[in-house]
């Protein structure tokens, strides 16, 4: 029987799955911008030079006199050489995205899930699971008690806030080409805005380094409202995207 894909609201016995995901949602950040460092021109240009600095001091540019060998010599000062340019890259990028990955981690909303996604009606925590396996999350926040990226207005008449946050989203990697993301965030952003007529508009913190995320934010309209900060070795923005009412297309 064919696995199907589902999406359903958090339970308790999700805790050690959530949390795993959401730390490795922040964390996987650091491989993608780790990557993006060492491809980067910058980078190549460096690793070239200091490499051909290294072959001529060593005497190792290839040799004709040694067959085909001779024409591999150069190599182990590129490769030597790549390998603290890696180290140099991961060492100061760390420290942004291992800081991400607490300040999300420590974030109340994770303390008490259920009590926290429970105060407003538009607020709610979906799982995406594939058959029986867990492969994605999201999670909005639309209660005007805790601390948002913008003032937030409550409604005299409900927990409700005008403006709703999604703090968690992420997809397993292997599943992110199916687009299946979109579907989580769009079944997200209609529950928000069905359940309570005092949301106005959906706000979201992310980065180029989620291409998938930001794909989708974009395909359902979110746009970019102003730049928050600035992380790793290239500086990669964290945007504040922002999805308003009168632009939702059900």
């Amino acid at each position: 029987m064919a696995s199907v894909a589902q999406i359903r609201p958090y339970e308790p016995r999700d805790a050690k799955d959530v949390i795993f995901a959401v730390g490795k949602a922040n964390m996987q950040l650091l491989a993608v911008a780790n990557m993006k460092a060492i491809s980067h021109p910058l980078t190549l240009v460096l690793w070239i030079a200091m490499s051909s600095i290294f072959v001529e001091y060593m005497h190792w540019w290839p040799q004709g006199g040694y067959g085909f060998l001779g024409y591999l010599s150069p190599l182990p000062a590129f490769a030597s050489l790549a390998v603290p340019i890696l180290a140099i890259c991961d060492w100061i990028n760390r420290p942004y995205f291992e800081d991400l990955s607490q300040e999300v981690l420590r974030k109340p909303d994770l303390q008490n899930i259920p009590e926290n996604y429970k105060k407003s009606p538009s607020s709610g925590f979906w799982l995406l699971d594939f058959g029986d396996k867990f492969v994605g999350l999201i999670a909005v926040d639309a209660s005007p008690e805790e601390a948002s990226p913008a003032p937030r207005k409550k409604s005299k008449t409900s927990q409700t806030s005008d403006t709703a946050i999604i703090r968690h989203f992420y997809v397993e990697e292997p599943y992110r080409a199916a687009d299946i993301q979109k579907d989580l965030l769009q079944y997200a952003v209609r529950h928000v805005f069905d359940s309570s007529p005092t949301v106005q508009n959906i706000e979201v913190i992310t980065s180029s380094l989620t291409r998938y995320a930001q794909k989708s934010l974009h395909e359902l309209g979110f746009r970019v409202k102003e730049e928050t900060k600035r992380v790793g070795i290239f500086g990669w923005k964290l945007e504040r995207r922002v999805l308003e009412r009168v632009n939702w297309r059900p």
